[in-house]
């Protein structure tokens, strides 16, 4: 059953570059800020053999299910859903899971956006020498004076929002692949110059012990988390690896390419880790996760550290440079449907999207300073309220986009992909598309996507809506 459909955005120029988009797509801030504090939390060595595993059984399953679904139609995610759909006799409203992970997609540009401007705002900080002996009063004073402030946030999200439209109004080929040609061996060069000066600190060791110690006892407090992290950290469930799957060649191995970027995304995470935390202790500090690693504990220690300045100023590039990598893949697959659908130029697409994205991430920059009382979702004694200013329950306006995405469209949009796949697709297709030789393998596979990784994914779902 050949399939010589070829998209009408471009095409990959090889493999290589699908694999530098994809795991550009998936190396983002959760990589820095999360994956390396879990790891050392959650059993070192015992975390990441528990991780890889969720990664086989759950994250690469749902990706190979997004490439082949890509590659198979050639367009859009949501059009090709729709055209795989009436090819195989299925209902044409399986294109609505693409249609709500685009929606998704957007959401999370609109916010990913104004955080990722953060690390804009550190570059020049760090460029300037503000952080040189700074105590931790004192950094958690920047960070708080920088999220107070909505007019530098604006300019910072303005920015990278800016940035990210002129990549994508570029095209697939000029825009897409010229950039990520250049970003992701700068990324991976910028890591190892981290990684470089943290085996000068004397603290490498025990940075190395803190993420690989292996302590078996913590893995069950952990299972969820890697679990959680091995769907989330592959940029499935929104159609970003669906509309980078439309691009890539008919003659690459989707199988091959697929663990490729999950090994990536994985050393990554761990390299950033074996980067970070030798920092951390070098400066006297305890190790940490979230926001707070990034912006108040790494500046106390590049202030503290010899060489601090540089050393900071190349890290706060490298967190720049992957949110950028990732915030692409999200408004690719929204313009891709609409040029699709209307006609209309890719620049003129992309602007108007990336407005509709700058214009909703202001709610979340308006969340960390005079709109934090702006609460939504709220259950009070006299009932539900959708919006209630300063209530005492509910979420902001960040936190509520955040939870609708993170924990509800994404599951929800890889559970879609996933069960598509392996239940709605021609069974014929999805083998012509993985081109495996091996009968039994590709029963194993196909039975990762049909059951395996569908059961996971609504393990996440419920265990992501009980937070």
């Amino acid at each position: 059953m050949a399939n010589d459909k070829v998209s009408i955005h471009g095409a990959w120029a090889s493999r290589w570059v699908f694999i530098l988009a994809a795991t550009g797509s998936a190396v983002g801030l959760g990589n820095i800020w999360k994956f390396p504090y879990m790891t050392g939390m959650y059993g070192g060595g015992a975390f990441v053999a528990m991780y890889l595993l969720c990664i086989v059984l759950v994250g690469v399953p749902i990706m190979l299910a997004e490439t082949l679904i890509g590659r198979r139609g050639r367009q859009s995610p949501v059009n090709a859903m729709k055209s795989l759909a009436l090819e195989a006799g299925a209902s044409r409203h399986w294109s609505l899971a693409a249609l709500v992970g685009l929606v998704a997609a957007l959401l999370i540009l609109s916010f990913y956006s104004v955080v990722a401007g953060w690390s804009l705002d550190y570059i020049i900080g760090m460029g300037r020498g503000d952080f040189r002996g700074i105590s931790a009063e004192g950094a958690g004073a920047a960070f708080g004076g920088l999220t107070s402030d909505p007019w530098r946030l604006t300019l910072w999200h303005s920015l990278f929002m800016l940035v990210t439209a002129i990549v994508i109004g570029k095209g697939v080929v000029a825009g897409l692949e010229r950039s990520l040609r250049i970003m992701m061996p700068l990324l991976f060069v910028l890591l190892l110059v981290l990684l470089g000066y943290s085996l000068t600190t004397g603290h490498f060791m025990q940075g190395f012990d803190f993420l690989f110690h292996f302590d078996p006892s913590k893995v069950q407090d952990g299972i969820l988390a890697a679990m959680g992290h091995a769907f989330f950290t592959l940029s499935v469930g929104v159609g970003s690896i669906m509309v980078y799957g439309s691009y890539m060649p008919k003659k690459a191995s989707i199988g091959s390419t697929v663990i490729a970027v999950g090994l990536l995304d994985t050393l990554v995470a761990l390299t950033a880790g074996l980067a970070l935390f030798p920092i951390v202790f070098a400066a006297g500090l305890e190790p940490g996760g979230g926001p707070g690693l990034m912006f108040v504990t790494l500046p106390i220690a590049f202030g503290t550290i010899a060489f601090g300045q540089i050393v900071g100023l190349v890290f706060f590039v490298l967190v720049a440079i992957a949110a950028w990598s990732s915030s692409i893949s999200m408004l690719e697959p929204a313009v891709a449907y609409f040029v699709e659908r209307s006609g209309r130029s890719r620049a003129l697409v992309t602007g108007m999207l990336a407005l509709f994205c700058w214009v909703v991430g202001m709610g979340t920059v308006l969340s960390f300073n005079i709109g934090a009382e702006a609460k939504f979702f709220v259950f009070a004694e006299d009932g539900f309220h959708l919006y209630q200013w300063g209530a005492e329950g509910g979420r902001n306006f960040f936190d509520s986009i955040d939870y609708l995405t993170s924990r509800i469209l994404l599951p929800l949009g890889g559970l879609a992909f996933a069960l598509f796949a392996g239940w709605a697709m021609n069974r014929e297709a999805v083998r012509d598309e993985l081109a495996i030789k091996s009968p039994l393998l590709f029963n194993l596979l196909y039975w990762l996507v049909r059951v395996v990784a569908p059961v996971g994914v609504l393990i996440v779902f419920i265990a992501e809506l009980s937070k």
